[in-house]
């Protein structure tokens, strides 16, 4: 039986971690949930955003006999890890920024993040353990996790709302941390606004080594990979673009959760 991999997020940003794990697990069965209708995650407070993001996760791990869960999205992660844990009996993985990889090769980092992560005291606490010697400047901003939404459904990065939110680091940091799973869908326009001279880092390949060694060694039996499933929260204006880059990435149409309570 393939192994069942389910990835969480309040939007499609997670798909970057989805395709570094995929890279890894081809054949596993993976389904993926987004709960667009409380996109923006950071804007929620915690009480809300844990009962959510429960909610959600518990109906589609015993929908789909989940093997492993994976919390792609910084925001969450920080807040409903131990509540996740303590209510499934599977593993919960989630991501932080990769604060320790980047002190290893500079001490000239930015983090970017969202407004709801540079805030977080966790945050502070990375830095404080594996970058102590480094100037850690931060930067939050909703705007981008919008712009590489926006993206993903084929609408053109503006180059120059991109440079003016990155303006503050122009010639500052030569290595900067990607904190938001929608990010790395920026790199590209990233490096070009900041004129290519910056090393961007994230959690992506680390997060899909960790889902590996959980999960353990399997043989499959199959050689060809197996449709993935995706459920969002709330209708959207986009789901004849979404539906095409999901299919893009082996997956069948939007489907939505049912879930009266929220």
């Amino acid at each position: 039986m393939p192994k069942h991999i389910l990835i969480f997020d309040s939007g499609i940003g997670g798909l970057s971690v989805y395709k570094e794990i995929q890279y890894q697990l081809p054949l596993a069965k993976y389904i993926y949930a987004f709960d667009n209708a409380a996109f923006p995650y950071g804007e929620l407070t915690e009480s809300v955003l844990i009962e959510r993001t429960t909610h959600i996760i518990s109906q589609l791990c015993a929908k789909f006999a989940i093997d492993i869960v994976v919390i792609a999205c910084n925001t969450a992660s920080t807040i409903v890890l131990p509540t996740l844990r303590g209510k499934l009996t599977i593993p919960v993985v989630g991501v932080v920024p990769a604060i320790k990889p980047a002190a290893l090769v500079s001490t000239k980092i930015g983090l970017l993040a969202t407004p709801a992560t540079v805030k977080r005291t966790y945050t502070y606490e990375l830095i404080k353990s594996f970058a102590p010697i480094s100037d850690v400047q931060l930067l939050g901003s909703t705007r981008l996790v919008e712009i590489a939404e926006e993206k993903m459904i084929g609408v053109d990065v503006d180059l120059k709302e991109l440079k003016d939110i990155l303006s503050p680091w122009q010639n500052k940091v030569d290595t900067i941390v990607l904190g938001c799973t929608h990010f790395p869908f920026l790199r590209n326009e990233i490096k070009k606004v900041l004129n290519g001279n910056v090393l961007l880092i994230d959690s992506g390949e680390a997060i899909a080594r960790r889902v590996k060694q959980l999960l353990g060694e399997h043989e499959e039996d199959r050689r060809e990979m197996i449709k993935g499933e995706v459920y969002c929260s709330a209708q959207t204006k986009n789901e004849e673009a979404l539906n095409k880059t999901f299919r893009e990435l082996g997956f069948n149409s939007l489907q939505y959760l049912d879930y009266p309570r929220f």
